[in-house]
């Protein structure tokens, strides 16, 4: 602890007023967290062993003098929806998820009335006539159900008030307001009864109404001290936010017109250096303050040094951006329960169950996404075996499955997953009974080996507990009766909750939120989150009070509110010697802000003795955007390439290559393949697939037969089950019958029955049509001196047809082709161009197709569903102005091979590497 700080001269006056005998002494903070940092300063100012005195918050005094239990919010939530359905008609009572969106705003209300001492029917009637007046011009006839009911909830809003109030003093339980209320009422009772005690209050700044009354009752009495830290330079600047509650007290309170106003401070004079440091988003703050700790730890010990956090969501990027010689550390803060990787279980299971109910109780099916978010979350995926399932449900596009065929695919599961998919149809009790046997499931499994399954169970029994609460909720009230109004409840619950974590609170480095700071003092502080909405925090009126009565019933506004993170922001400056300030420099995103007020304020009011610098951190940007990937060709790349080339090289893979060599590289060599997954929207690829096969399904019986008129109308008539088929084949389990997939299966049938017709059309223009071949595998091995082995050259042609006595080889594209992008003038430089993919590809099938009908001249060509009116559209050669030859022979042939194994040697260069090319 740095030397000359709060505590130490507090723990010096305790000595000097009190001895060694503090049984009668009872040490009153603003909260916990800074009681054990007052027993090591009271530690250090003694050198005998002493009983320390009874040191407690604000919260438990204020307890001890009303003589009720504080419940927390949504205890108090219920205890008014009793209220409010005791109190209402039937017929008008809101479900319990409706009234808690008001309910919880209107509490707020009592709370801040409550404490401070406000008369509640008069705030009430205040409220009740400002709403009457608004609509004082309306006529009894245009006042409508809405109106009334509105003007209904003010007018009943005293009647709330007075029945919660009395409903809960009988239980001997209050919510914070009522706690504070009720110990003004009780302090005559409570004064007289306490004997010999004197209390000591320290460190406070802003007190509500209740507070001042009760300190300033007792002081009067000589049973109570209390000692500020308030600076001298705020108090003394009639402006200063910093100040304002000092200087109020100081001027209002009986006690300071005859005795002297303890303690004023002159340390934010003192030689102190600010640093401002700007840099993008909170990932940026984050390694920023790592690298300032790294700094600093070379130096001097990370004792005294504290990391003051904003935003305390940064939290977990700061604990994995902390330097190595952090070895000691202590997180004065909660975790949010929101972020809790236990409670992330519990809310996708949540998700699950309550989408599976909603969209059938009685076949209870599940959303495939549901399902693999539960299935892949870390805390469970290692304890289920569920390997085969997610392949099972990506393999068969599975949009939906039921929990029968769920249990059927995973035959012998294991007791956490019977719980995981158990139905959860039951009652809200039921359901967190089988939460609660989850989480103690996991827990189960759980070794103790390691650091990360003790966080994990830390985390784990948090949620636990939150779930035991709950289920105390539900047992007391009925309100709870559906999963919906459960789950609303859980959130609230959640949202509240804390993941505590353990450390050593007087050693190393600290790391706390702006709150828990109160009272302590540290020799360096790095304050992130300097923004504007964060640091200080927004105007936020969630109240049904307006904002100009509550300045004129003495209520706390924005304005108190800033002027109280004002005091904590300048309190960490006071004693400091080095001060970090760390803020987000972009103004966009849900982090940015503008740069913190506090920080232009410090710099416009600058002292002499302060040493203030402003600096901008950027990430290091290269100097390239991206860098292409470049392959060296090894040894066993090589014989990768051999063993491709030698049995099976196709013509999709010679254009991958063409395209992107990095993408061959990955495809071929290494042999990546995409990752199997659902397709809840039926794919590009997967439509062109289903028309492929559809249409092989259909002309299959007519193979070498000649066609007729009357065979396509068979066709026609059998292509809607053969397009369904096809579906039910590629797309397997996967939802057709509505949404975008029912698009995509009427486009798939349209291009059918365009293309049928596009066949009879030309038929009954007397064509004479015989289909040899459909999606047959063909090959042909490539045999040249150039090259250093036989090449095969192997793939599937979609289909081969004799057309008016010619061999014809048609590959179907179900994306756009025109007919200029199949012609080329000259053979030289045709594998340099990507624009000649198409060409490539359909001049392999020529040469694989050749010897199978060797010395045959044949045409090869497209058709695109997507430009049917074209028609054919064959590859061809310009020659000259106006000669184009649709025909290929030998010859063309050749002088395609001469450019392919041109390609071909230069894949198999070991000099040449895999080079990626970027747009």
């Amino acid at each position: 602890m740095p030397e000359n700080t709060y505590l130490q001269k507090l723990s010096k006056t305790i000595f000097e007023n009190y001895g060694n005998d503090f049984s009668n002494l009872i040490v009153v903070l603003p909260n916990n967290r800074a009681k054990i940092f007052l027993l090591e300063a009271l530690k250090e100012e003694s050198h005998h062993t002493f009983f320390a005195p009874t040191i407690i918050s604000i919260e438990a005094f204020i307890q001890d003098v009303s003589g009720l239990r504080s419940i927390d919010s949504i205890e108090v939530l219920f205890e008014f929806y009793t209220i409010y359905c005791s109190i209402t008609a039937k017929e008008e009572i809101q479900s319990f998820e409706l009234f808690s969106n008001w309910a919880k705003t209107l509490l707020q209300d009592f709370n801040e009335i409550d404490r401070y001492l406000l008369e509640p029917n008069h705030v009430f009637s205040y409220l009740k006539d400002i709403e009457a007046i608004k609509r004082w011009d309306l006529e009894p006839q245009n006042k409508t159900e809405l109106i009334d009911n509105y003007l209904k909830f003010w007018h009943n809003m005293p009647i709330y008030y007075s029945e919660l109030y009395t409903a809960l003093l009988k239980k001997g339980i209050g919510y914070q307001g009522l706690l504070y209320r009720e110990a003004v009422a009780n302090l005559n009772h409570f004064s007289n009864a306490i004997g010999n005690k004197k209390y000591l209050f320290a460190g406070f700044n802003a007190l509500n109404q209740a507070e001042e009354k009760i300190i300033q009752e007792l002081l009067s009495l000589n049973i109570a001290s209390i000692y500020w830290d308030a600076e001298g330079t705020f108090l003394n600047d009639p402006y200063h936010d910093a100040g304002l509650f000092a200087r109020k007290i100081k001027s209002s309170w009986r006690h300071y017109k005859t005795n002297p106003y303890e303690w004023i401070f002159d340390h934010f004079k003192e030689p102190k250096k600010i640093q401002i440091l700007g840099t993008p988003k909170m990932i940026g703050q984050a390694k920023l303050a790592g690298s300032i700790l790294h700094d600093i730890a070379k130096e001097t010990p990370l004792k005294n040094v504290a990391v003051i956090l904003g935003d305390e969501t940064i939290l977990i990027p700061l604990l994995y951006s902390l330097p190595s010689e952090v070895t000691e550390l202590n997180i004065t803060m909660g975790y949010s329960g929101k972020n809790n990787p236990a409670q992330l279980v519990v809310n996708k299971l949540f998700k699950m169950h309550q989408n599976a109910i909603n969209r059938s109780k009685n076949t209870y099916v599940y959303y495939y996404k549901d399902v693999l978010e539960v299935l892949n979350n870390a805390l469970i995926e290692p304890f289920i075996d569920a390997k085969k399932l997610i392949t099972v449900i990506n393999a068969n596009n599975y949009t939906f499955i039921t929990k029968d065929k769920l249990f059927e695919i995973q035959k012998e599961p294991n007791s956490l997953f019977l719980l995981l998919f158990e139905k959860w149809d039951a009652s809200p009790a039921v359901v967190l009974e089988t939460i609660s046997a989850v989480l103690i499931e996991i827990k189960n499994q759980l070794s103790n080996d390691s650091e990360s399954n003790k966080i994990a169970k830390a985390f784990l029994y948090s949620v636990y507990k939150v779930i035991t609460k709950l289920t105390n909720y539900c047992s007391n009230h009925e309100a709870v009766q559906s999963l919906a109004v459960l789950y609303s409840i859980y959130k609230q619950i959640i949202d509240l909750d804390e993941v505590s974590f353990e450390g050593e609170p007087l050693q190393g480095l600290q790391i706390m939120g702006v709150l828990e700071s109160r009272v302590l003092d540290f020799d360096t502080v790095i304050i992130t989150s300097m923004n504007e909405g964060t640091f200080p925090a927004g105007k936020s009126q969630n109240s049904f009070i307006p904002f100009d009565v509550k300045r004129e019933l003495g209520l706390p506004t924005f304005k108190e509110k800033d002027a109280i993170y004002t005091y904590h922001f300048y309190h960490l400056l006071q004693r400091a010697k080095n001060v970090y300030l760390l803020y987000n420099t972009e103004s966009e995103g849900v982090d940015a802000g503008e740069k913190s007020r506090f920080i232009t304020q410090l710099e416009f009011e600058k002292h002499p003795n302060h040493s203030i610098t402003h600096e901008l951190y950027n990430a290091v940007l290269p100097e390239k955007a991206n860098e292409a990937v470049v392959i060296e060709k090894s040894a066993s790349i090589m014989e990768r390439l051999e063993a491709l080339f030698s049995t099976s090289l196709s013509p999709s893979s010679i254009t991958t290559y063409i395209r992107n060599p990095i993408q061959f590289y990955f495809q071929k060599i290494l042999r990546i393949s995409e990752v199997d997954e659902v397709e809840e929207n039926i794919a590009i690829n997967t439509l062109g697939t289903i028309i492929h096969e559809s249409l092989e399904a259909l002309y299959k019986p007519y193979l070498n037969s000649l066609l007729t008129v009357s065979i396509i109308d068979k066709m026609l008539e059998a292509a809607d089950q053969a397009v369904l088929q096809q579906f039910k084949m590629v797309y397997k389990e996967g939802e057709i019958t509505k949404g975008k997939n029912l698009l995509a299966y009427e486009v798939a049938k349209r291009n059918i029955y365009n293309f049928l017709h596009y066949e009879k059309k030309l038929l009954e223009a007397g064509d004479a049509v015989t289909v040899l071949y459909l999606e047959h595998n063909f090959q042909q091995v490539l045999i040249d001196d150039r090259l250093p082995f036989p090449v095969t050259i192997k793939g599937n042609v979609d289909r081969i047809e004799l057309r008016n006595e010619k061999l014809r080889i048609i590959d179907y594209k179900t994306g756009k082709v025109e007919q200029r992008s199949l012609a080329i003038e000259t053979f030289e430089g045709l594998t340099l161009a990507i624009k000649n993919d198409k060409i490539i590809q359909l001049l392999c099938y020529a040469f694989m197709v050749q010897s199978t009908f060797p010395n045959v001249a044949m045409e090869v060509g497209i058709i695109s569903f997507k430009n049917l009116k074209a028609g054919f559209m064959p590859f061809q050669i310009k020659e000259g102005k106006d000669g184009i030859s649709n025909l290929i022979d030998d010859t063309i042939l050749d002088n395609f091979k001469t450019e392919l194994i041109d390609l071909l040697l230069e894949i198999l260069n070991q000099e040449m590497p895999f080079e990626e090319k970027t747009l």
